[in-house]
Formats: structure tokens, C-alpha cells, sequence
């Protein structure tokens, strides 16, 4: 049976369409993603050309809470490994160079060696090593509040500016052991590979021959990181010391393995506190009485950090490939089709969370998919945790109230939950 393709633009024929990356500019389409779990949580949806990016086949949008767990757990059934782990397909010819890391592989011998990679990892991003961290992390927070606010002269600053970018990137760079001077690089790569749907983000973007934009997740285009990779790697075998480079470099990689790695800390590491710190702030400065709460000491720390990132996912959407013809909500999946799940949406779920809108800081449970779920599930969590739960510690005890001076900007991208501005107040009364 033919896939139900809805007539015309995205979003006729009653079902929303939420692939545009336009759309999310203006904010998490939670009105679309309703409609959706209500009507059609498991929805086809066109895939146009967009901005010069190619048309694409289509897939399988998955909203519902319940279904987006079995999906991200199923990995037998939805791989990460056939069609790599972003909506759009990648040019087959770049798809060995993608599966060489674990994010697009699946458990099991015959899908690449996601388990030893990940064991790997686990041992070098240890919670000990990460809790080691916390000193640092505190006293950096406190440095970058007190000079966003001791540099604020109109009494507001643009808190991804002056805070929240230099803060995610500054205490990565640390775990992983990379020279100060080097810094500057992982941000710069970093906005070029998560940005690249932002025209006022990123880069100009490099075009082929035919004057198509290049993905920039490309081999071609990683050269200058890969590179780099190789060379730290080199220098912490002669000089070793006490961070996650080290521990990589010494773990018998072969070179190709050891870039993915690379590739993969530096950019996921780096954007997903990148993306929930000025999220939670945002959410926070829109609901002054659930700030007052957490400002009284009346909600947990760590509960609220995991509510604001139940409301504000660092990631939005990840795509599976079907391995073979399946029933999901009762629809037919057939072999090869994209599948794609939208956390934003399963964390709203009223099927799983009690007044969804709601910001309840105190929630619990809260089985929010902000750091997946099954086989994938983030390593990095617990340090991503650590930072944002540091942050708000040091925000409710030296800043104002969390209110807006201007209205933030959010990323153009259907794939990280960017604020890319943030001007908030931060002199006067600390409530």
C-alpha cells in the first residue's frame, strides 16, 4: 500500500506538518504536535525542498510519549545504522564515514560496534570524573553571571552572549582536556554543523558544483576538526593527564574511530547544555511564580532542572530507518522508511504528564525523553545535569528575577532547541 501522501503544501488536509525548520523559529509548534498525538500520532509527512536542501522521500512523524519510547528502545526494528540518525539522507557515499560513530550504529555484531564504543565512553565520562568537575563549574558560573551583570550598563545582556555559550563550551573543554588557546575552534565547529539551517546562525554555507548546499556533518567539510583530533590525541599520549581526551587517545582507537568521537563530544557535548541553559532561563523568566518557588528553596534543585528540560529539549527530532515492514499506532511501516520522533512532543504527552503546560517545577515522575531513551540513551547526562543544576544554584543566589528586556531569538532547526539570543535583566533586586 501506497504511503498516505497529504495533498499540497505541509500541514493541508488536516495533518500539521512539522518538518519546516522555519516553523520552529517561532517556537516549539506545540499547537501542531497536539493535533498530532490527538489524530494522527503516527502521520506521513512530505519532506520539500527547503533553502536549496533537496527533497526528500518523506517519513513518519512520532508524537505520541508512549510510542517515541519504543521506537528510541526497538533498535532492531527502527535503526540508527541504515540511514544514519538526521531526517534528511545523507549522500550515500558519506554513509560509511557516518557509521563510524556510535550515535548512528545499533547494538549488535552485525551493525557496527556501538557496544564497545560506548563502554569506552563510559569509562572515560565516569560520574567521579564529572563530579570532580562541580568546583570548577561553580566558581565559573559565579565568574560569567557577575561580569554579565557588572557589563550590563542599561542593566540587561543577551545571556547566550555573555553566559550561556562561553559557560557549556568553557566547562567541556575542561572534562575533555583541551588547550585554552584551542577553544574558540569547538565553538566555530560547533555552529557550523548545529546552525546550518539558520541563515543569520551560521556560516555562509559551501555549495557544491551544482550550487546546492553541502552537509556539513560531510568528511569533506570535518577535515580541520579531524585533524585536530589526531593532533591532541598525539599530544595527550606523550603528555597524558586526567580528562576524556587522554582516556580516548590511551584506549587502542584507530584513527577513524578516535575522530567520530572527537566529532561527536565536541558537538553534542557542547550544544546540549548549550541549548537547555538558555532554555530553562527562558522558561523560568516566563513563569515568575514558579521562579519564586525555586528562588524560596521550596522545589529541588535537580527536580527543576529536569522539568525545564522536560518543557526545553536540548534536541527536537531523531530519525530511525524501519528494518523491516511494522505496525506502529496502527500504521503500516514499511521496510526503509524514515522514522522520526519528536521529543518536545512525547514530553508533552497528556497520555504521560498531568497538565503538560504547566510549569511544574516539583514534578514527579517525569519521564521526559529530553536525553532519549533505550540503547542511546545520552552519556552525557549527568554532567549536562551538573552544569545546568549549578547554574540556576548560582542564578537564584546572585541575579534578579529571570525577565525578559527584549524578545528572545530561537535557531531555525527542526533538530536542536537553540535560543540564539536571550536579553534578560540582570541588575536590581536579586526577587
Amino acid at each position: 500500500m501506497d504511503h498516505e501522501v497529504v495533498p499540497g503544501v505541509p500541514g493541508a488536509g488536516g495533518v500539521p506538518g512539522v518538518f519546516d525548520p522555519r516553523i520552529y523559529a517561532e517556537g516549539i509548534p506545540h499547537d501542531r504536535y497536539r493535533l498530532l498525538r490527538d489524530h494522527h500520532p503516527v502521520a506521513w509527512q512530505p519532506e520539500p525542498e527547503i533553502a536549496g536542501w533537496a527533497a526528500g522521500p518523506g517519513f513518519w512523524a512520532v508524537t505520541r510519549h508512549a510510542d517515541v519510547v519504543r521506537v528510541l528502545r526497538g533498535h532492531r526494528t527502527y535503526s540508527s545504522w541504515l540511514g544514519a540518525t538526521q531526517i534528511r539522507d545523507p549522500d550515500p557515499a558519506d554513509l560509511p564515514f557516518l557509521r563510524r560513530t556510535m550515535l548512528n550504529q545499533d547494538p549488535g555484531k552485525d551493525a557496527g560496534d556501538h557496544g564497545r564504543l560506548r563502554r569506552l565512553v563510559s569509562r572515560a565520562f565516569t560520574p567521579a570524573r564529572v563530579d570532580a568537575f562541580a568546583v570548577r563549574v561553580r566558581e565559573r558560573a559565579r565568574t560569567l553571571l557577575r561580569a554579565a551583570r557588572d557589563g550590563a550598563g542599561d542593566g540587561s545582556a543577551d545571556l547566550v552572549r555573555t553566559v550561556t555559550d562561553e559557560y557549556a563550551l568553557l566547562n567541556l573543554t575542561d572534562l575533555l582536556g583541551i588547550p585554552a588557546a584551542d577553544r574558540g575552534l569547538l565553538l566555530d565547529w560547533t555552529v557550523r554543523v548545529i546552525g546550518y539551517q539558520d541563515p543569520e546562525d551560521a556560516p555562509a554555507p559551501l555549495t557544491g558544483p551544482d550550487g546546492k548546499p553541502l552537509n556539513p556533518r560531510s568528511p569533506a567539510l570535518l577535515g580541520e576538526m579531524f585533524a585536530y583530533a589526531r593532533g591532541l590525541a598525539a599530544h595527550k599520549r606523550r603528555r597524558p593527564g586526567d580528562d576524556v581526551m587522554t582516556s580516548l587517545a590511551l584506549a587502542g582507537l584507530d584513527p577513524a574511530e578516535l575522530e567520530m568521537f572527537f566529532f561527536l563530544l565536541t558537538v553534542a557535548g557542547n550544544d546540549t547544555v548549550r541549548s537547555a541553559a538558555p532554555g530553562g532561563l527562558l522558561a523560568l523568566a516566563r513563569d515568575r511564580d514558579a521562579y519564586r518557588r525555586l528562588a524560596d528553596g521550596l522545589v529541588p534543585v535537580d527536580r527543576a532542572v529536569d522539568e525545564l528540560l522536560r518543557v526545553h529539549p536540548p534536541v527536537l527530532s531523531f530519525r530511525r530507518t524501519a528494518t523491516t515492514d511494522t505496525e506502529l499506532a496502527g500504521r503500516a511501516v514499511r521496510a526503509g522508511d524514515k522514522v522520526v520522533v519528536f521529543h518536545a512532543s512525547a514530553n508533552h504527552d497528556e497520555r504521560v504528564f498531568t497538565d503538560p503546560a504547566r510549569l511544574d517545577l516539583g514534578r514527579t515522575p517525569n519521564p521526559h525523553v529530553s536525553f532519549g531513551d533505550g540503547p542511546h540513551v545520552c552519556l552525557g547526562a549527568h554532567f549536562a545535569r551538573l552544569q545546568l543544576r549549578i547554574l540556576h544554584e548560582e542564578w537564584r543566589a546572585t541575579m534578579p528575577a529571570p525577565e525578559l528586556t527584549a524578545q528572545p531569538r530561537r535557531l531555525v532547526s527542526n533538530f536542536i532547541n537553540g535560543i540564539t539570543r536571550l536579553p534578560l535583566r540582570v541588575s536590581g533586586l536579586r526577587r
